[in-house]
């Protein structure tokens, strides 16, 4: 149950950054402030990390599963601290 959970919060972080990528470009093309580039890079490296651990957390033992679930759930917190609500 934690691996389909923390996959499903994966899947959110990477929705989410195609989301922030498409809002700065629409930004940009409009003349409007989008979220920056701090963020998109932000959001695309926290998509990506949370990839590679998802599949650790698929690939591995239970120990190292739980560890790799639980690290996306903290880097999903972290991104939305940092740039959502911070």
């Amino acid at each position: 149950m934690l691996r389909g959970l923390s996959g499903a919060v994966t899947a959110g972080l990477v929705v989410l950054a195609v989301v922030v990528i498409g809002t700065q470009y629409l930004g940009s093309q409009r003349g409007f402030p989008g979220p920056g580039t701090v963020s998109v890079a932000s959001h695309i490296g926290a998509a990506i990390v949370a990839i590679v651990l998802q599949r650790i957390a698929d690939h591995r033992s239970r120990a190292v599963s739980v560890i790799a679930s639980l690290l996306v759930f903290a880097l999903a917190g972290v991104l939305l601290w940092t740039q959502w609500w911070g």
